[in-house]
């Protein structure tokens, strides 16, 4: 299983399309503990929140990045914060949709994030109970054509972020 720098790498070599499907209610990073106190406390979140970097080194390079966020209203804290700093991600170039459980039942997708670059890489994401990134595995070819098909389900039943956040807010 790829890990730290080795998983980071994946988002440096990609040539074309990186797209996640993402499905936890609470994702425990280490890096983003004091920014979600900062968050939940209302201070300033920085220039960072309106323009992600990170997206934008890889869409300044005509990448395409996208994800769904597969949840269950009521928000978390932590989706929250996370869904409060993807309108930067938004102006950075990344594509983003919401499936919202308690709006729309969807059957079909998995229960796990994952990871598909240049749509033949497929990274199946591992965390421990309480969202702590383990590592993402890499899949065999053979289970390429299932994870484009929860690709193309997540992508036929997201709702676009503006319109969700309008909704939601």
């Amino acid at each position: 299983m790829l890990k730290g720098e080795e998983f980071g790498r994946l988002f440096e070599t990609f040539e074309r399309t990186a797209f996640r499907l993402e499905t936890l209610a609470v994702y425990d990073v280490e890096d983003e503990q004091e920014e979600i106190e900062r968050f939940l406390a209302g201070e300033d979140m920085g220039s960072e929140w309106d323009d992600n970097p990170w997206v934008r080194s890889m869409t300044d390079m005509g990448k395409t990045v996208s994800r769904v966020h597969v949840l269950h209203s009521p928000l978390t804290d932590y989706l929250r914060y996370e869904l409060s700093a993807y309108p930067g991600n938004i102006k950075a170039g990344e594509s983003i949709g919401i499936i919202d459980l308690a709006d729309q039942r969807v059957t079909g997708l998995p229960d796990h994030d994952f990871w598909l670059f240049d749509d033949r890489d497929v990274y199946r994401m591992h965390y421990t109970p309480v969202g702590k990134f383990v590592g993402a595995e890499l899949l065999p070819d053979d289970q390429l054509s299932e994870y484009r098909g929860y690709q193309e389900a997540a992508l036929a039943h997201a709702v676009p972020f503006d319109s969700y956040w309008e909704r939601h807010h």
